[in-house]
């Protein structure tokens, strides 16, 4: 991949020295990434990022210091105090400082906390949106988080809070019944325990999930299930983190939306896998 890509013509921002950027990644394929993240790659003196960055991303920063961040469940990692306030340091050093983060840097990704320190220490700070995995990844398996014949709600937890277990705050009953369509983060160890939650509060065991590995990376993976054989299955097929797991009938969508696989040659499994039985197009 080419370390020189060229910025069309805009009125884009300068970083200057003493800031800190806070950037999103994308949920892995360098093409997802904004051309202000692009732009802030090309600035940087010291690029921060995170286990999820994918590396051909930092090749776009060949001027810059690289130093890695990441934070994984159940691996060594740096503290995040510790972090907040390296970022602190660099700035306050004069430094141009990209934070690069997996996905959308205020979307499960800490990037609010990190703000927040920065800003209490008096150093001023971007936010660049990124594309989340639990839309982009979703969408490059074929499943539009939202669909009229669906769902009027989606809505996002993750698996795991900062004790690394299933969060206790979440009432699974109210988001059982509160939306038809759930995408959930970092669920794959907790995930017998969701599922259960789930299915005691009122979910079918046949409703349809589908769990994603990789998104829009080369080694991207799709499991389609069902929320009473999520576990098995998964074991099965030997999923591994990271992923993204949705549960709700959108996932169906796949059937005829997998352009991954159309790509590849395969034809659609199934035209109409809502059973709507008229055109896509009528109302």
């Amino acid at each position: 991949m080419s370390k020189d890509i060229t910025l069309p013509t805009g009125d884009f921002p300068t970083l200057e020295q003493g800031w800190v950027w806070l950037c999103g990644a994308g949920p892995g394929d360098p093409g997802l990434l904004t051309l202000h993240a692009l732009n802030a790659l090309k600035q940087a003196d010291v690029v921060i990022y995170d286990a999820l960055v994918n590396d051909a991303i930092l090749d776009w920063a060949p001027q810059a210091e690289k130093i890695y961040a990441g934070k994984r469940g159940g691996k060594p990692s740096a503290k995040q105090r510790d972090i907040s306030l390296h970022l602190v340091e660099l700035a306050q050093s004069g430094k141009r400082v990209l934070r690069l983060k997996g996905g959308d840097p205020f979307v499960f990704g800490r990037g609010g906390e990190e703000a927040q320190t920065l800003i209490q220490h008096g150093v001023p700070v971007r936010i660049i949106p990124g594309i989340s995995a639990g839309i982009g990844g979703l969408a490059y398996a074929g499943i539009p988080v939202t669909h009229r014949d669906v769902n009027q709600s989606v809505t996002f937890v993750t698996g795991h809070d900062q004790s690394g277990e299933t969060p206790s705050s979440l009432n699974w009953q109210a988001i059982s019944d509160g939306s038809q369509v759930l995408v959930i983060y970092m669920g794959i160890k907790h995930v017998e325990r969701i599922a259960g939650e789930l299915l005691n509060a009122g979910r079918g065991v046949d409703e349809p999930v589908a769990v994603v590995t990789s998104a829009t990376t080369p080694e991207q993976r799709v499991l389609e299930t069902t929320l009473g054989n999520l576990k098995s299955d998964m074991d099965a097929a030997g999923m591994t983190p990271p992923a993204i797991i949705c549960v709700g009938k959108s996932v169906l969508m796949r059937q005829v939306l997998d352009w991954q696989g159309m790509m590849n040659g395969e034809t659609p499994r199934n035209l109409d896998p809502l059973n709507r039985g008229r055109p896509a197009e009528a109302s």
